[in-house]
């Protein structure tokens, strides 16, 4: 949009709407979002992963937005200056989007992909916590992607505990930790390994670290001792020379 739309859009664009959310919610989106960050990163993607912020479709009407939970926007830095708020007409679509259901299931399941497919969104999963292998109204996981002239369509609705997205280039796992649902990052044919977490990561690097220095200690310890053995060789040697050094002289 060129300088002048901007200037002619006097339209209050709130960036939030002052409502709460259950906390289980809130703790999901904290876990997922800094490994998706590092994920991209890793991957060498420019692509900014967000929580919890308006995306407005149409412009002029401030009623028409949606916060995802968790969401990865392709083309834009993650060290960008913070944003308030993303407006479609602006350029900034959600390549992938992450609902998290909250206590209006019904109004998630029905409205959600409604309006993610209305500002464009790549790729969608609705997550539901309190979904589970007996439930039989509600579903753990449901994946939509857009699909050429159909729109977004759902291409997928399991209560197993993993999805493939596409749009991330991993799998999205539910996982207990320490008795409370999860959503962790993982890789692998069958997304089999669990991408690890920032603090994973340092207690890895902590106790490959650790095996390394417990490695060079022995691998010192049996320098050394291969050194004492070798310099008792040579005085037994120099013991065994000298003794038919003196028969010889004898």
């Amino acid at each position: 949009m060129g300088a002048t739309a901007k200037q002619a859009d006097r339209v209050h664009y709130p960036e939030t709407d002052d409502m709460g959310e259950h906390e289980l919610q809130r703790y999901i989106a904290e876990l997922l979002r800094p490994l998706l960050e590092r994920w991209l990163g890793e991957q060498r993607r420019v692509a900014h992963a967000g929580a919890d912020q308006f995306f407005y479709w149409v412009q002029g009407d401030p009623g028409r937005r949606r916060a995802p939970d968790v969401y990865v926007i392709d083309g834009v830095a993650q060290d960008i200056p913070e944003v308030a708020s993303w407006k479609t007409w602006e350029g900034h679509c959600p390549t992938f989007a992450l609902e998290i259901v909250g206590d209006d299931w019904k109004k998630d399941y029905e409205e959600a992909p409604a309006d993610y497919g209305a500002l464009g969104t790549r790729e969608l999963v609705v997550f539901d916590p309190w979904a589970t292998g007996r439930s039989k109204k509600r579903l753990r996981w449901q994946v939509w992607r857009r699909v050429a002239r159909r729109g977004l369509v759902r291409v997928e609705a399991t209560q197993g505990d993993r999805v493939e997205s596409r749009a991330l280039g991993c799998w999205l796992r539910a996982v207990a930790e320490r008795g409370h649902t999860r959503l962790r990052l993982a890789t692998g044919p069958q997304g089999e390994a669990l991408v690890p977490t920032e603090g994973e990561r340092l207690a890895q690097e902590a106790a490959a670290a650790q095996v390394a220095r417990a490695q060079a200690a022995s691998a010192e310890v049996k320098a050394q001792s291969a050194e004492a053995e070798v310099a008792r060789l040579r005085a037994r040697l120099a013991e065994i020379e000298g003794g038919l050094s003196g028969e010889r002289g004898r």
